[in-house]
């Protein structure tokens, strides 16, 4: 037998091999110590056998070569001889070895058969399509492999290797790093000599320091940081802004938690694939009766599009019909599901500020959205993996859902007093974002006998998401386009037809509270009191509104669910989240813009009056805003502590900490449900002194975080 050897400067870590000078193997020394090194010759595991050297290995039992076959020969005098290799080796047994191989490569310090890819100049290698955004910087050696897309402003320092369909999103930080394939590196994140695993989801702002590895199918959350050599086994999540400083080999695997402030909310084939969507939507039907029938809807976008298909591939495997209504606004389909026989419905949309991200919505049978139980019940299926499959006969129906539009504006129009809307013969500007609401508002509003001037009316699903910056600036060209026209009402609506921004007749864009503020003003004076209800963090100028008709207040949580779960309560009227979010539950307890819009209509013929005249006459308001970092680790302790520390002017526990300090002024601790943030409002009698009650208590707040 022959073992080929290589001379390493370091021979501690590797099985010493002593020759004789004509190189016939004297002994073995296995990981010797410093004091028993007298060579450097060491074992590369490469072997030249004669066929009866495996005479010598036992059947059936294992059988290490370095320590029991060789020694074995060597006692039997069997002739073992070694050669010296010349040329390049290297133990890839061990991660810094393993990076160290990978960089010598793309450095040309190993000779390999063939070419690593086409080079593109600059020590830059790259397979087929491959996308390398114009300001992005690559600093070689560095290696993309197929299908690889490098965003804007993303920089790379080589050497680096990024493997088959790996994403680098926008400003994306790669330093002396391995990625392999399908992997998703999120906006902003830094990764600094770490290797990435097999799809790995690292989300934005993460940091990734020397020495870290991720293993395959892990997620490691927005903002976390991954101190030098942490290892992460496969199948971890790491919450997001977590700080990791120890490795983590045992716990639950994957995340255990799918709905959030949105639904179900993640990454387009990174977190929701049409594999996880048909799961999804198999969990949904678990918990319904079977034979029962769900709405499903989606937005015009091929992702939601892909989703939805998913979604619907599970319903039927676990006994449920799945009623197709298309791609409509959402309030249709709340509505819809509200008056038919549907015992829930799905919504799958593009987020509307992140074409990367999709966001699918679950609704009860009353089109509302689930309560945290069943939302539970889902992610309990979901997880164990204990969906129900039903047999053949069984089976669920896919069929497309019939006047979907009909019996909305059916309901819509006998929710309305028309004929006063028709008489008032009113002049409007509708941006529908190009967006489903422009499939149904448009017939309502004809028929209504509105003279309206359309924008942004043909469906464009390169359009459904756009940044803030760009909305402000459609708001704008909506404003000015509704004070050229002297128009009495300028309306945006969001892509789903749920949120409505608003100009009003003199050309100003209303700010949401203010909006809110004039619809509870109108509902009042039109109904002669009521109910109006508004979330925790509205300023006090909603009780003074309700106190002047003679009305009340019912305070919600900060989040649309609370919303709508008081718009259901008896003598509700009216309900606003400051959000550009609007409910009349006389038509449907769901937000709804489009109905938003007609009511506002009806109130303001109804009461002769413009609404530039309704908002000059509501009371003056002071809010503002400051937001902490707040780790989720301490969430509950500085709560806790708040809690404790201001016992005496805390109010009604609804959703955060609310500290009334006298009659004007309040502040309002909000922890963050999906970020590692704490919120901050504040109301006083000026703009200033809101400010100020804002910074303290940002400033208490973070003081209370423990070290």
């Amino acid at each position: 037998a022959t073992q080929v050897l290589y001379r390493v400067p370091n021979p501690l870590e590797y099985g010493v091999v002593i020759m004789d000078d004509e190189g016939r193997i004297q002994q073995f020394l296995e990981k010797p110590s410093w004091g028993e090194v007298i060579s450097d010759t060491v074992n590369t595991g490469i072997y030249v056998l004669e066929p009866e050297v495996l005479d010598y290995i036992p059947e059936g039992e294992p059988c290490d070569f370095s320590q029991e076959l060789f020694p074995q020969l060597l006692e039997a005098g069997e002739r073992l001889y070694a050669y010296v290799a010349d040329g390049y080796w290297t133990d890839v047994g061990t991660i810094p070895e393993y990076m160290r191989a990978s960089f010598d490569i793309l450095e040309g310090h190993v000779g390999i058969a063939d070419e690593i890819g086409s080079h593109i100049g600059g020590s830059i290698w790259t397979e087929d399509d491959v996308e390398i955004a114009p300001d992005a910087e690559l600093y070689g050696p560095v290696f993309l492999g197929e299908g690889v897309k490098v965003k804007g402003g993303v920089v790379i320092h080589g050497p680096a290797v990024v493997c088959n369909s790996t994403v680098l999103d926008d400003r994306v930080h790669i330093d002396r790093s391995i990625v392999w394939r399908n992997a998703y590196i999120g906006e902003g994140a830094e990764i600094r000599g770490a290797i990435i695993c097999r799809r790995v989801n690292i989300k934005s702002k993460t940091v990734l320091s020397e020495g870290v590895v991720v293993g395959d199918n892990s997620v490691v959350g927005e903002g976390a940081m991954l101190h030098p050599d942490v290892k992460l086994w496969p199948s971890k999540e790491v919450d997001p802004g977590a700080t990791v400083k120890s490795s983590i080999i045992w716990g639950s695997q994957g995340r255990k938690v799918l709905f959030g402030r949105y639904g179900v909310t993640g990454l387009v084939n990174v977190d929701l694939t049409p594999e996880f969507a048909a799961q999804l939507g198999a969990a949904f039907g678990a918990i319904l009766p079977k034979g029962s029938t769900v709405t499903v809807n989606r937005d015009p976008h091929r992702s939601p599009r892909m989703i939805k298909r998913g979604l619907i591939s599970g319903l039927p495997s676990a006994g449920i019909n799945a009623a197709d209504t298309r791609s409509m606004p959402i309030p249709v389909v709340r509505y819809y599901t509200r008056i038919t026989d549907a015992v829930g419905g799905v919504n799958v949309r593009l987020s509307p500020y992140d074409n990367r991200v999709v966001d699918i919505r679950f609704f009860d049978a009353n089109g509302l959205n689930l309560g945290k139980d069943v939302e539970r019940d889902i992610e309990k299926v979901f997880f164990r993996e204990d969906f129900r499959r039903v047999y053949l006969a069984e089976i669920g129906l896919i069929n497309y859902a019939p006047l979907v539009v009909e019996r909305y504006t059916e309901g819509f129009m006998a929710a309305l007093n028309t004929g006063v809307i028709r008489e008032a013969d009113f002049h409007i500007v509708v941006d529908y974002a190009n967006a489903p609401p422009a499939l149904v508002l448009p017939a309502i509003l004809s028929d209504l006998e509105c003279d309206v001037i359309e924008l942004n009316a043909q469906l464009d699903e390169a359009k459904l998401s756009i940044l803030r910056e760009e909305l402000e600036r459609n708001i704008d060209r909506l404003a000015a386009i509704s004070s050229a026209l002297e128009a009495d009402v300028g309306v945006r609506f969001d892509v789903g037809g749920e949120q409505i921004f608003v100009v009003d007749d003199r050309g100003r864009v209303l700010e949401d509270l203010i909006v809110v503020a004039a619809l509870a003003e109108l509902a009042l004076r039109a109904r002669g009191g009521g109910t109006i209800s508004v979330p925790v963090n509205a300023p006090d100028i909603f009780d003074r509104i309700a106190e002047q008709h003679g009305g009340n207040v019912i305070r919600t949580r900060v989040d649309p669910q609370g919303l709508m779960e008081a718009a259901i309560r008896e003598n509700v009227i009216f309900a606003g989240d400051g959000a550009g979010n609007y409910i009349f539950p006389d038509f449907q307890p769901a937000i709804d813009g489009l109905i938003a819009v007609a009511k506002l209509l009806e109130f303001l013929a109804m009461q002769d009056t413009t609404l530039s005249a309704v908002v000059d006459s509501l009371p003056k308001f002071h809010l503002a805003k400051q937001q902490i970092d707040c780790p989720w680790d301490v969430k509950g302790t500085v709560m806790r502590r708040l809690n404790e520390e201001y016992r005496e002017r805390r109010g009604p526990q609804i959703d955060g900490v609310k500290l009334r300090l006298s009659d004007d002024e309040w502040v309002l601790i909000l922890p963050d449900p999906d970020r590692p943030l704490c919120h901050v409002y504040a109301e006083a009698d000026s703009d200033d002194q809101a400010s100020r009650l804002a910074e303290r208590y940002a400033r208490i707040a973070e003081e209370l975080r423990p070290e």
